[in-house]
């Protein structure tokens, strides 16, 4: 097929685009060219993104990939509808050798070209943002809202900013150079080089359930942008929102003149559990995945072909220890545990709060008056059940529930778990978050560390809408608890709550040495679990939660080796 979109309909409508995400890069500054309203998709982009969506259950989405021997499928959404969607099922064998045909033609068109070919692929993909929400928000069990912004533009924001550092790091060495040796008497030694970003090959991304799109996309355009293949593995239970964008991507590439088989599904059977064979496959040169630590150390360890990029699970903290905005911090840290049912990797855990209480502009505050006033900030913010629907979203699955359901015996429950009715679908779960009290003296994590106790729950993660309230004996014993969570377990993210300099400082020396990501007295309409692209980085790469950061020149990198051609002149 000849190619529709030409290098210059590619420049004329997305360099400008590039640029500006290049300089936010370098700014750390706000910027975004994906709109977070509703609205400004035009009149009829609701009703039409709803209708598209409801037109895709019950079809297949067809690929027309090489290698289909059959169909799979089998999602059934958080609220209780199944979708009925099918997929390709692929012969790998089939499949791979054909993703790797087009590798020398991407990789000869260059860093610019395959930025640009991306950048349209993700404006295709942005115009149906109120599809591409109603998929993320019935494989996610996000509230549409937060489906809409976190599974749209903020989505499209993280892919975007993947290519400009991919540009960015591809273009810092010339395309060529003349290298002249002086020889003294003698004629210069002199030779002409050529310096070519060369991709390492096949790039498997292994999807998330919660997150298919926002943390699927640095991966999925990083490796893509750098001339890598890539080959889609959604989760079983979140296959729509990636199968449609593995659609957009086969699109565009064949109206750019590439080949479509650059971009992959591979949809699996219910139990075939094939990413462990995918992961070890010889033309697997680049894994992304999000999900358990479990696996994401099994995959650290055995895909030793591969360089691999895992986002796995952490114990984020928060240590309370003053605030001059009593009522401004817990309103914050309400919302933030409410957030989704508290089913986000930045979602805050543990609170480590002192027993002998902290002080606040409303006055000195004991341990149980915080707890005591943090749940019911909690319970205020999610009394209207409309309003708690809108941002609890559905519990993604029953392992969530499971969880949650057993949280009463963990310790005292200072707020318990009620159950709210979706009036649009009745068949969602939807529950509160549970705060559960708990001891964090020293001598607990020393036994555990130890090995003369058991671990204390709250030294785990516990993914879902559950946290604990942790009685420290003092700020000094929570940053040091902090650092030892930090440590051994991870965190993606780290809050604190001071009035003083100096444990100002402490909390950040700690999260320097441990390399963690902070937030500081966050009192307004920016939470500890929301971070924002081109400025914010998601994770550090750094410790146990995550061996990369979203996104940064590391996550893309080594996604690509420059290849050095020398030529006598």
């Amino acid at each position: 097929m000849a190619a529709q979109l030409s290098p210059q309909q590619l420049t004329e409508k997305h360099r400008p685009t590039l640029d500006q995400a290049l300089d936010a890069i370098r700014t750390r500054a706000y910027w975004s060219p994906h709109p977070e309203h509703p609205k400004a998709y035009g009149e009829s982009a609701p009703a039409d993104g709803l209708a598209a969506f409801k037109a895709l259950r019950g079809t297949r989405v067809d690929l027309d990939q090489p290698g289909t021997d059959g169909w799979t499928g089998g999602e059934v959404s958080p609220y209780g509808p199944e979708l009925g969607v099918e997929y390709p099922h692929a012969d790998i064998d089939v499949l791979l050798p054909a993703m790797r045909a087009g590798m020398s033609a991407w990789r000869a068109a260059g860093p610019e070209t395959r930025a640009l070919v991306s950048l349209e692929i993700l404006a295709r993909i942005s115009a149906r943002t109120h599809e591409f929400a109603h998929a993320v928000m019935h494989t996610s069990g996000q509230a549409f809202m937060m489906a809409f912004q976190a599974g749209g533009p903020h989505a499209q924001d993280r892919g975007l900013e993947a290519v400009a550092y991919a540009y960015r790091e591809q273009t810092g060495t010339p395309d060529d150079a003349d290298w002249s040796k002086p020889q003294g008497k003698r004629d210069p030694l002199e030779l002409r080089k050529s310096f070519t970003a060369a991709p390492r090959g096949v790039s498997l991304l292994i999807g998330c359930n919660t997150f298919p799109t926002w943390n699927g996309y640095p991966g999925l355009f990083a490796s893509l942008a750098t001339g890598n293949p890539v080959l889609v593995k959604p989760h079983p239970r979140a296959v729509l929102p990636l199968a449609l964008t593995v659609k957009v991507a086969r699109e565009v590439l064949t109206e750019a003149g590439f080949d479509p088989n650059l971009v992959a599904l591979a949809a699996e059977r219910p139990g075939e559990g094939i990413a462990k064979t995918l992961a070890v496959r010889p033309e697997i040169k680049i894994i992304d995945y999000t999900g358990s630590t479990a696996f994401g150390d099994w995959l650290e360890t055995n895909a030793r072909q591969a360089q691999v990029y895992t986002e796995k699970a952490g114990v984020n903290t928060v240590l309370v220890d003053s605030t001059d905005n009593y009522k401004g911090m817990l309103a914050n840290l309400a919302f933030s545990l409410s957030l989704y049912s508290g089913q986000m990797c930045t979602t805050p855990q543990n609170l480590l709060i002192p027993r002998d209480g902290i002080t606040t502009d409303a006055g000195p505050k004991s341990y149980d008056e915080v707890v005591a006033d943090l749940a019911a900030s909690v319970s205020g913010l999610l009394g209207d059940d409309a309003r708690a629907n809108g941002l609890l979203g559905a519990l993604v699955n029953p392992e969530v529930k499971g969880r949650l359901d057993a949280a009463g015996s963990l310790g005292d429950v200072a707020l318990p778990s009620r159950e709210i009715v979706n009036a649009d679908f009745p068949d969602a779960v939807v529950r509160t978050p549970v705060i559960v009290k708990a001891d964090g003296s020293r001598k607990q994590w020393d036994a555990a560390e130890g090995g003369s106790g058991a671990e204390a729950p709250y030294l785990a993660e516990c993914f879902g809408p559950v946290s604990f309230a942790v009685a420290v004996d003092s700020a000094e014993e929570g940053l040091e608890l902090l650092r030892r969570t930090v440590r051994d377990k991870g965190a993606m993210t780290v809050g604190a709550y001071t009035t003083s300099p100096e444990t100002e400082r402490a909390v950040e020396d700690v999260c320097l040495e441990e390399l963690a990501q902070l937030s500081l007295n966050l009192t307004g309409g920016v939470y500890v679990n929301q971070t924002a692209a081109f400025s914010d980085f998601h994770g550090s790469g750094g410790n146990p939660a995550a061996n990369a950061a979203l996104c940064d020149a590391a996550f893309v990198a080594n996604r690509f080796r420059t290849v050095e051609v020398r030529r006598q002149a």
